[in-house]
């Protein structure tokens, strides 16, 4: 998969793994890395689905409706990935926490909904709860933070009060900030994932 992988100052940090939007690209999140931790390593990883020329992380029938063949597929594809690159450089594959915006975000719930250990954590900006009634693996220990807008018209809250409500059912610790906005990312979300990094993450 094309990526872009930072060294961080401090080896005992998670390694940040960016998943970017649909249309974007491994440089898109960088900035974000910086605000969340900047002496964490950092693994930005671009979709391998292209639509309409727009990299995504797994396809899609229509807007809200995933193809949950291509989904699994890709979800997989991740998770070796993520094995791969742990190893040639050099990071702890238990300590990746995942930082996805709308589609990225997407594919991070998707590797928690079904690895285990895919993932110590993720930010989630503006998730869907990838697929519906599946069996999740227990997630104790792992720690989500989703950020949500109230008047998101691609991810209704009730969509983001669901996946809380799952990931939370699997012993997850998961803590839901509300923007009251749409389907933008936000920098008052963006801090309020810092702030949780800190105090969850970090300790």
């Amino acid at each position: 998969m094309k990526h872009i992988f930072n060294k961080g100052q401090d080896p005992t940090k998670p390694t940040l793994l960016l998943l970017h939007g649909t249309g974007g690209n491994e440089l898109d999140l960088l900035p974000l890395a910086g605000m969340i931790d900047d002496e964490a390593n950092v693994l930005s990883v671009r979709g391998n689905v292209l639509e309409n020329g727009m990299p995504r992380f797994f396809r899609r029938l229509a807007e809200g409706v995933f193809d949950e063949e291509d989904l699994i597929y890709r979800t997989k594809e991740l998770n070796e990935f993520l094995d791969e690159a742990a190893e040639k450089y050099g990071f702890d594959r238990d300590n990746i926490i995942a930082i996805g915006y709308s589609n990225g975000a997407n594919i991070a719930a998707s590797l928690l909904f079904h690895y285990q250990n895919a993932l110590k954590g993720a930010i989630l900006h503006h998730p869907m709860v990838p697929r519906k009634g599946m069996d999740l693996p227990d997630l104790s220990g792992k720690s989500v933070f989703i950020a949500a807008g109230t008047n998101d018209p691609i991810c209704s809250p009730m969509e983001s009060a669901e996946l809380q409500s799952l990931l939370e059912k699997a012993n997850a610790n998961v803590e839901l900030h509300w923007e009251n906005r749409g389907h933008q990312l936000t920098m008052q979300e963006v801090e309020a994932a810092a702030t949780w990094y800190r105090k969850v993450m970090i300790k």
